[in-house]
């Protein structure tokens, strides 16, 4: 009787040891995403509220759970600021229990985010960062650098304008981190291909009035006015070279090294037309995609930037993840996401370096004449697919010292 007492009671015991065990696979049962990107500033348009809708779009096709807990989303505006989203960061990890973080537009805040989500081994999903320093030398084994970055964007267009015969560039390049990263990346492209840079001119970010930078831009004599500067500050200075006759002329042609879809149909086909762009997405490439696309245009009323259908990319292929691993630790998930491929709308047989670098094809595209396009948002034709073998560098060519 006493025997089968102690029984009983160990197998109770063991009973609730395992549904403790269970209960412990989902940090304070529930997984909690932070989208984190400016929200309100010259990258709203490209990320803002409509990462946050792609993130929610891969939450529902899973049914708001995982492992039976529920998934919630939370967003905040960094306003660009290093400070600011590291310290939101800390504050929604340490008080808020974030198991991810995503998005994260601006490479200095993202490199901020980067040390925050190492030090707390939180998994961290970039989008909208572009500098290649992320899988670099700042890499970190829970941090994915998913769209595309500034080596592709710079293998893309760089060697494509030089090839048709822009040897000679200027640059015009945004005064922080991204900029100096992908003027530096385009650069080594250039001479690469057997082109040459005469100069550059850094502008501040969020630039009101480029006059003076391209007035400095037009008497390099340089072919090639390269813009190593991305969304409000893109939009800006394409009009403002437009209105200058800068390249009316012949002599001098604009390279856009980052532009997004949304740019384009802020500048409109009459003023983008026949500017040559680099894009690791496009709504109208094949089924799936348009599929996709069409059902965030109507929650948005837009097509999505590469930026937006990546937060769903990145954001499907962590919960798959964690659905593999059972559990949500970070480092855990991290390790299974590298030895998944990524299959979904986004990229094909993608995969993830031991530095957090995403592999998938990269696109040369070149911006419609308005009387080539279709009807709205029909804005690019793609030249080229760019191997992503091709587009992004190695872990040895990364500088990243992460463990191969």
């Amino acid at each position: 009787m006493i025997a089968r007492l102690l029984a009983g009671a160990a197998l109770a015991a063991l009973a609730v040891g395992s549904a403790q065990a269970q209960q412990g696979k989902i940090s304070g049962d529930v997984v909690k995403i932070g989208v984190l990107n400016d929200r309100s500033g010259l990258y709203a348009d490209l990320g803002g509220e409509g990462s946050a809708v792609a993130v929610r779009m891969a939450v529902e096709e899973v049914g708001g759970k995982i492992l039976g807990k529920p998934i919630e989303v939370v967003s905040a505006d960094h306003q660009n600021k290093p400070d600011i989203g590291s310290n939101l960061s800390r504050e929604w990890i340490d008080r808020d229990g974030v198991d991810v973080i995503v998005d994260v537009p601006n490479s200095g805040v993202a490199l901020a985010v980067q040390e925050v989500t190492r030090e707390k081994k939180k998994i961290f999903l970039m989008q909208g960062p572009a500098t290649s320093r992320l899988t670099g030398d700042a890499c970190s084994p829970t941090g994915f650098h998913w769209a595309y970055d500034t080596r592709a964007l710079a293998v893309g267009t760089g060697q494509a304008i030089v090839k048709e015969g822009g040897k000679s560039w200027f640059f015009l390049t945004a005064d922080y981190a991204f900029g100096h990263q992908l003027e530096t990346d385009t650069a080594a492209q250039v001479k690469k291909a057997g082109g040459t840079v005469v100069g550059a001119v850094r502008a501040p970010l969020n630039t009101a009035d480029f006059s003076s930078f391209l007035l400095q831009a037009q008497s390099s004599g340089a072919q090639v006015i390269g813009l190593a500067n991305a969304g409000g500050d893109t939009i800006t200075s394409i009009k403002q070279a437009s209105e200058f006759g800068l390249t009316q002329s012949g002599q001098q042609k604009l390279a856009g090294l980052l532009i997004f879809l949304s740019d384009v149909h802020a500048l409109g086909l009459q003023v983008a037309q026949d500017l040559v762009l680099t894009t690791g997405f496009y709504w109208d490439m094949d089924d799936e995609k348009r599929a996709w696309s069409e059902k965030y245009k109507a929650k948005t009323g837009k097509m999505p930037t590469m930026v937006q259908a990546g937060s769903y990319s990145s954001v499907k292929h962590y919960l798959k993840a964690i659905e593999a691993a059972g559990t949500d630790d970070g480092p855990t998930v991290a390790a299974k996401m590298k030895e998944m491929p990524v299959n979904d709308m986004f990229a094909k047989n993608g995969k993830i370096l031991p530095n957090g670098r995403m592999v998938h094809d990269m696109y040369l595209a070149r911006v419609k004449k308005p009387s080539e396009s279709k009807g709205p948002w029909d804005y690019y034709e793609i030249i080229r697919t760019i191997p992503g073998d091709e587009a992004f560098a190695t872990l040895a060519e990364s500088g990243c010292k992460l463990p191969g």
